[in-house]
């Protein structure tokens, strides 16, 4: 398939920032204070995560892309703000006093992951409000809106924004967390993992059980389509014309985290250009095959996805 014109998909992708940070060590011996790995950072690297993520991913296929999001009025939020901004991004964070920006930090040895530590706080409600005035503002401006729910509470007002995003003409894809979905009414496209799904349809007996579940959710939730991505089985498209089923692409997989982010921010970007859904679709299953190829957070460039 060639290359469409992404660079009039104009993206605005708002929700939950978070700052991925990566220590990378050796480990060569085991600490005498407990039973655990001794660790000698040699090196660091930081990468936006999250929304952050998304955005970056629109960015790198090409389409003019803003990021609305809150981070604290500290280290981390000034390096996400830098970090997507060197990538293209127009980003609008806003600050807010009482929260610790999210920050993932992974320690690194022998080139697996040995721990992770989070650090996060949830924003403020009046930082919240302001947020929304100004995405009700950046509509017109955009073609298609992707809302990138992490649970961090950076969206307690994604059903204002759904509606004035569909009342606007606006395609809204969503990231989903939890198990209410409700809130999610009516926007155009959720794209859950099997784990995600299963919180809010419970499990299926087979392949057919879950068709039926997953249909009954997106009628009941009157969005257009519901994408299931199931890592090593791929991706498992749900809408009105039925199903389609999307083998994975066969790669090492090295790193899998951010890989929801890739297939979120691409099929945006390719509806936005123009593309059937099903198109759309095979291309965020090859972007995705892309990312879990590399370690961490990372994104699938429109050189590498159109070759």
């Amino acid at each position: 398939m060639s290359a469409p014109d992404t660079s009039r998909s104009r993206m605005l992708v708002v929700g939950d920032v978070m700052l991925d940070r990566y220590w990378f060590g050796d480990v060569s011996r085991i600490s005498p204070e407990a039973p655990v790995p001794v660790v000698l950072v040699k090196s660091e690297e930081d990468r936006p995560g999250g929304a952050a993520n998304v955005a970056r991913n629109c960015a790198a296929l090409g389409a003019p892309t803003q990021l609305l999001s809150v981070v604290g009025e500290d280290e981390a939020g000034s390096v996400i703000e830098r970090l997507v901004g060197a990538e293209g991004v127009r980003a609008s964070l806003h600050r807010d006093a009482a929260l610790r920006t999210t920050v993932k930090l992974r320690v690194i040895g022998r080139q697996q992951q040995l721990l992770r530590v989070d650090f996060e706080t949830a924003p403020s409600s009046e930082v919240l409000a302001s947020k929304l005035a100004e995405f009700e503002q950046g509509l017109p401006e955009c073609d298609c809106v992707i809302l990138s729910d992490y649970g961090k509470g950076g969206l307690a007002h994604i059903v204002r924004m759904i509606g004035l995003a569909r009342a606007a003409g606006k395609r809204v894809l969503v990231d989903p967390k939890g198990e209410d979905y409700s809130r999610y009414r009516g926007a155009s496209v959720l794209t859950p993992n099997t784990a995600e799904l299963r919180e809010v349809v419970g499990n299926w007996r087979d392949e057919a059980d879950l068709v039926r579940r997953a249909q009954a959710l997106r009628h009941d939730l009157e969005i257009e389509a519901l994408l299931l991505t199931r890592s090593e089985q791929g991706m498992t498209l749900f809408h009105e014309r039925g199903q389609l089923d999307v083998p994975a692409q066969a790669r090492e997989v090295y790193d899998v985290s951010g890989a929801g982010d890739t297939v979120i921010a691409t099929l945006g970007v390719m509806l936005a250009a123009g593309l059937e859904i099903e198109n759309a679709v095979q291309i965020a299953n090859r972007a995705a095959g892309i990312v879990v190829g590399k370690l961490g957070t990372a994104v699938a460039t429109r050189q590498e996805v159109f070759g």
